[in-house]
């Protein structure tokens, strides 16, 4: 299956990386150079890691990255797509200008898929000719480790499309959850309040991040504290999408906590800045 992934990002270099391992012809697409050069590097990074843990041979490396190609023009690289992820930012506006594109550009059979982790893929596939072909592929961070793929049908996804997804999720080795079309799905609707509830336990002064993550951890047998979890997700994510459940479900638990605005507006986004509500350095 010819593959083609939009974004050039974290994610997205993680959905390229799984498809291509899997012996899928990938075409990784971003507008920027650098960032593609990057994410090719980030991809070979990654598999270095498999070959060293002996998950892979260094011939699979090799063969795997082979099959990754790059591409700054969108219409090029969805020319001969039999499915396109779009992995670009979480912004609805911005999200539905590329479906346009893609739309546009990719062949009629093609099926279009979004890793949004919280917008409506039926608002998506509206700003498409073929609804019935638009589906979520909500991958998770990181890719090629986190085995669940919410696949998310949109009003109109038909169920031929729903299956091939649901089949390609599980050939790449994940584990596909059927979820019907609602803000933040199940996982993020879960997820972000308490992350939310957390950062407002630190905004009160109930406790340190140190403290609230210590509790989760070692009280509810968390792997990871919540405050952690949101530093590495990035902030700024989390606030995109609690705005996206304040907004689209209209209840005042899902409003964001007055500390985490603050924190992304001073530019405190969590790993990928260096601080959030640890320091990176």
């Amino acid at each position: 299956m010819n593959v083609t992934v939009i974004g050039a990002g974290t994610m997205g270099n993680g959905i390229a990386h799984v498809f291509a391992q899997s012996g899928h012809a990938v075409t990784l697409v971003d507008l920027d150079q650098a960032r593609l050069d990057a994410a090719l590097a980030t991809i070979d990074k990654n598999l270095g890691r498999q070959v060293a843990k002996e998950k892979l041979t260094a011939e699979q490396q090799e063969a795997t990255l082979a099959r990754v190609a790059l591409k700054t023009d969108l219409a090029e690289g969805v020319a001969e797509a039999d499915l396109v992820v779009e992995a670009a930012t979480e912004d609805a506006t911005l999200k539905a200008k590329i479906f346009e594109q893609i739309d546009d550009a990719a062949p009629p059979a093609a099926i279009l898929a979004s890793n949004t982790s919280s917008i409506s893929i039926t608002q998506i596939a509206g700003a498409t000719r073929r609804p019935e072909q638009v589906i979520g592929m909500h991958f998770f961070n990181p890719v090629p480790v986190m085995k669940l793929v919410e696949v998310v049908r949109g009003l109109a996804t038909s169920d031929a499309t729903y299956e091939t997804v649901r089949r390609l999720s599980e050939d790449l080795g994940k584990v596909p959850v059927e979820v019907n079309d609602a803000a933040g799905f199940v996982s993020n609707r879960v997820l972000m309040p308490m992350i939310n509830e957390a950062v407002f336990c630190v905004h009160e002064g109930v406790a340190t991040a140190e403290a609230v993550d210590t509790v989760m951890k070692l009280g509810m047998a968390h792997p990871m504290g919540p405050l952690t979890l949101a530093d590495f997700i990035g902030l700024d994510v989390c606030l995109a999408i609690l705005e996206v459940l304040h907004r689209e479900l209209g209840e005042d638990k899902y409003r964001p906590c007055p500390l985490l605005r603050k924190m992304v507006a001073a530019g405190y986004l969590g790993r990928k800045s260096g601080k959030g509500f640890y320091d990176y350095a």
